[in-house]
């Protein structure tokens, strides 16, 4: 029937989604999307308003995404915030394992880009880079105030860096290890 949508949402927002994720904002073109998600111009335009806006659709979509995980990692921890930061870790390992998956986070490639990105999208990243903070810093509630500030935007930041060693090929055992020591610093600060 001619005016409906002859496709499936989901599955083109996380073709792109996937293909935002290995290439890059900057170096994903509105081609490159028309073949990951087999639309053409026209219809990318008329169903996600340009290129911009499909990527804040698939940023988001990558939040939520993670960001479940994340939060139900960090709440099964209760009381134990060092248990809560390892399982945090734990998803972001999880994912980087997946071989179906691209290398690193689309939230950190995003992040390291903001200079060259559309104040929209520059300010998006920056917000989910705050969300994960927020949420670590939620979960360090038996630590002091500013003790729990420091090591909710330190755990970020190490978990940002996993995704960036993973692009550059560290290695399981080398993620594990840096892990490990932000777990020894943040058990020593309680």
């Amino acid at each position: 029937m001619a005016g409906r949508k002859q496709f499936d949402v989901g599955t083109a927002l996380e073709a792109a989604m996937i293909q935002f994720w290995r290439a890059g904002h900057a170096d994903t073109s509105v081609d490159d999307l028309s073949r990951v998600t087999g639309l053409n111009r026209s219809s990318l335009y008329s169903s996600f308003g340009g290129k911009d806006a499909l990527f804040l659709r698939c940023l988001d979509r990558y939040v939520t995404r993670y960001g479940e995980r994340f939060d139900a990692a960090l709440a099964d921890a209760g009381d134990q915030p060092v248990a809560g930061v390892r399982a945090f870790f734990e998803v972001t390992l999880e994912r980087i394992a997946d071989p179906a998956l691209p290398d690193g986070c689309l939230v950190a490639q995003t992040a390291m880009a903001i200079p060259s990105l559309s104040p929209a999208v520059a300010e998006r990243a920056q917000q989910a880079v705050g969300i994960q903070q927020t949420r670590l810093r939620a979960a360090l509630t038996t630590m002091p105030d500013q003790t729990a500030e420091v090591y909710a935007v330190h755990v970020a930041a190490v978990n940002q860096s996993l995704a960036v060693m993973s692009r550059t090929g560290a290695s399981a055992a080398q993620l594990r290890a840096i892990v490990s020591v932000t777990l020894d610093a943040l058990e020593n600060a309680i």
